[in-house]
């Protein structure tokens, strides 16, 4: 298989197929999410998926916190894939050709959990501003204007209002992220290792396209799982935090002694169903934007035709 010459274009098609993916899917999904994350700050909320999702219809509530979820996950994405790809050769270079290709899954880890690091930096503001109007109680609604928003929460929790949640941002992205990249990448290698065994390059973009979007698909459930605990903490600290005392650590600690081990479960099967199609569709985007502008789609079989 050729490859891409991995040049400041190259990254910043990268960067941009990666903006358009996480920007566009999240705020798709917008009523899942909010249905989910109501779920999380009350049980009681719905009985299932289903039923969440129309009572959030029915409240007029589809599009809530759409705004900062598109803008958020946009620059999200621009850090994690960007970054993702930066890195890949940042530590290629260090380790060299034959040890990067012997110890791939290393490098697929590392790199892809340095990318998100930088990615969540871009996100926690827009995220906590999202989680705030999505989150917002009868007589207490928050702005749904992002401008509006923006400015009551610097009025009222100053700039560290915007970065509170940053720790347990990490906690919940990261190791979402390095689950994301390297079990998509060890998807992609299984279909063309065993599927389709012809070797990349002799399949149509439409079949590598549709082996990108099984793949994610398949890697965005075992995300979902991994980083469901973090992800209902993170909604619990924005939703509750201000009526809590003490540092981070210790708010998480009494969000956690209020709703047990399965209280960190939550609203799980909601998010499979959203993180599953929404990594699918996210890979499935990038590598159609990689492929109009003239790249590989991502990943690939150790066997050659």
């Amino acid at each position: 298989m050729g490859g891409d010459k991995h040049d400041a274009s190259y990254y910043f098609k990268c960067m941009i197929g990666g903006a358009l993916a996480c920007g566009l899917t999240h705020t798709a999904i917008c009523p899942l999410d909010v249905a989910k994350c109501k779920k999380q700050i009350d049980k009681t909320f719905s009985t299932g998926m289903i039923d969440g999702v129309k009572k959030v219809a029915s409240q007029g509530n589809v599009t809530l916190g759409w705004a900062p979820t598109f803008v958020g996950y946009s620059l999200q994405g621009l850090g994690k894939f960007g970054f993702y790809e930066i890195f890949k050769d940042v530590y290629k270079g260090i380790v060299g050709e034959e040890n990067a290709e012997k110890y791939k899954k290393v490098g697929w880890s590392i790199a892809s959990g340095s990318a998100e690091i930088i990615a969540d930096m871009l996100l926690c503001p827009w995220e906590a501003l999202k989680l705030k109007i999505q989150l917002s109680r009868p007589g207490a609604e928050y702005p749904r204007s992002l401008t509006a928003a923006f400015a009551k929460l610097k009025a009222e929790e100053g700039n560290q209002g915007f970065y509170k949640g940053i720790v347990p941002l990490w906690s919940r992205q990261v190791p979402y992220t390095i689950v994301k990249f390297v079990a998509f990448e060890r998807f992609v290698q299984f279909f063309y290792d065993n599927v389709f065994t012809l070797g990349k390059e002799n399949y149509s973009k439409p079949t590598q396209l549709g082996v990108t979007f099984a793949s994610g698909y398949l890697a965005g459930i075992f995300c979902a799982i991994v980083s469901h605990p973090a992800d209902t903490i993170l909604s619990l600290l924005v939703s509750k935090g201000a009526n809590l005392e003490g540092s981070t650590g210790s708010k998480v600690g009494q969000i956690y002694r209020d709703i047990g081990f399965k209280g960190l479960w939550a609203g799980l099967f909601t998010r499979i169903i959203m993180i599953g199609t929404l990594t699918g569709l996210q890979w499935w985007i990038y590598d159609s934007f990689k492929s109009a502008v003239g790249l590989q789609t991502t990943g690939g079989g150790s066997k050659k035709a």
